[in-house]
């Protein structure tokens, strides 16, 4: 009996289609590569979008372009990218609002779990508690014992509402069992007004402007939000071993493809960054106010979002913050 013409036409246009696919991932890239970074220009998602990138382009002999679409607390770029064909030409440097704008907003225009494939988790970055040098408080225990005697008195400026350090102060009040005043600002503009001391603290996702105003008595850092201490910071304790015990906040940045990107693109772009990252010279002046390089596999990364998305849904809950 004759195969049916059907068949062999299907069979032959599958073979071809895999085999275009192959050669298409093979020969990858052929055309300019965009990295989107849904914040400004200047912080550390956006530099190690860059660094990424120049080196990137180097090695490819190909063009690959950071583009900054900030917007909507960095949704409007998270959505142009996931959004974006699987293909690997736009990629999303995403920083850690990935997982706090999910609690906080009832609607988003993409799922962070389903609608992406992640590749690395680059770098996590310490933030810090800062306060105005006039605020009788000279180290964390003080600031408490300050708060806990004027409930709801003390304001902090807090970079918009279900921001990672506007949520990191709330995880602190909680932890403390204090009570404080949000005041929020539009990116970083509160600094302006705690050195100027209209405003009492902040805890800043910023360490770049922040830790010049602390080494120059401008500001007090009373702790930072990592496990350790820095080395930019040294003076300055971890908030944990100042009197918040397992405090831990951080920042953090990490890679990320459309989804349905296949595995083999996503190990090849992660082999890729592996490589840039474990060049010293390329991530100096990332981590010189201590940002730390995480580098780690698609797999670890998945999970840490998750993980990342659990914590801060538990704070919005207990902090009584409505999505908006």
């Amino acid at each position: 009996m004759r195969k049916p013409i059907f068949g062999i036409t299907f069979a032959l246009v599958t073979v071809t289609v895999a085999s275009l696919h192959a050669h298409a991932q093979e020969n990858y890239p052929v055309r300019p590569v965009r990295i989107i970074v849904p914040t400004t220009p200047g912080a550390g998602t956006d530099l190690s979008a860059r660094v990424l990138a120049q080196d990137f382009s180097k090695r490819w002999n190909q063009s690959v372009v950071v583009e900054n679409r900030a917007g909507a607390g960095t949704i409007v770029g998270t959505e142009l990218a996931a959004k974006a064909a699987p293909d690997g030409y736009t990629l999303l440097m995403a920083p850690g609002a990935l997982a706090t704008i999910v609690p906080t907003y009832k609607k988003l225009p993409f799922d962070v779990i389903r609608d992406f494939a992640p590749i690395m988790h680059v770098l996590s970055t310490p933030q810090i508690l800062a306060v105005h040098p006039s605020l009788p408080a000279k180290n964390v225990r003080e600031f408490i014992a300050l708060a806990k005697a004027r409930p709801e008195q003390i304001q902090y400026a807090a970079a918009g509402h279900g921001t990672l350090p506007h949520l990191s102060m709330e995880l602190f009040a909680a932890m403390a069992m204090v009570r404080l005043t949000n005041v929020l600002y539009k990116g970083n503009s509160g600094l302006t007004d705690l050195m100027g001391g209209r405003i009492e603290a902040t805890m800043s996702a910023s360490l770049s402007l922040v830790a010049p105003h602390v080494r120059s008595g401008r500001l007090r850092g009373l702790g930072v939000s990592s496990a350790t201490r820095l080395k930019a910071l040294p003076e300055t304790p971890t908030i944990a071993e100042a009197g918040v015990p397992d405090y831990e906040a951080m920042q953090w940045a990490g890679l990320l493809a459309p989804a349905n990107t296949s595995r083999e693109l996503v190990a090849r772009l992660h082999k890729e960054a592996v490589n840039t990252l474990s060049r010293a010279e390329l991530v100096e002046h990332i981590v010189r106010d201590g940002s730390m390089v995480i580098a780690g596999t698609p797999e670890a990364f998945g999970a840490f979002i998750k993980t990342e998305i659990s914590k801060w849904a538990g704070v919005v809950k207990a902090a009584g913050i409505q999505p908006e």
